[in-house]
């Protein structure tokens, strides 16, 4: 039976940190689904539309070979049952993730037993980047370098241009 993972966010813009957790995922499961999740109250309401996070997203993941990447505008419950995930994987910058992350992976359980969550510390030298963070740097028109790879970087720079 093949190990699929899904990796849930926002992903407003997606950061070299997300791609770290979805290249080290992709290395210990069998394919990962990076799924931009669309929360209806809020849908309007980041820096990026839903396809533009999911451009961005599938630019920044394209040379990992096992990895999909997906819009979801429902539950992760769901989206995992679809599509035949099995485990949630999680990126923890600090205990403040893991705290958020832990009771998210509680309420999972709640609708999927089956599912089980893994939290992949975050390499040291992206623990400062958060999407927050990214959003400001590109506000500013700031150098992207350390959000981003260069390919990605153009592409949201391009993106936030059009708005």
């Amino acid at each position: 039976m093949k190990k699929i993972a899904m990796l849930p966010g926002s992903y407003d813009p997606v950061t070299l940190g997300h791609v770290d957790v979805i290249r080290r995922a992709a290395r210990i499961f069998d394919s990962v689904h990076a799924v931009v999740m669309i929360n209806a109250e809020k849908a309007g309401s980041g820096m990026f539309l839903p396809d533009e996070r999911l451009e961005i997203l599938r630019c920044a993941c394209r040379d990992i070979p096992n990895a999909k990447c997906a819009l979801c505008y429902g539950l992760a419950s769901d989206y995992a049952e679809e599509n035949g995930v099995s485990f949630i994987a999680k990126g923890i910058r600090n205990p403040t993730d893991f705290d958020y992350e832990y009771g998210l992976a509680q309420i999972m359980k709640k609708f999927s037993e089956g599912i089980e969550t893994v939290f992949l510390p975050a390499d040291p030298s992206y623990l400062y980047i958060s999407s927050t963070y990214a959003r400001e740097r590109i506000r500013h028109g700031c150098d992207l370098s350390d959000v981003a790879d260069a390919e990605t970087a153009s592409l949201i720079e391009e993106l936030f241009r059009k708005k």
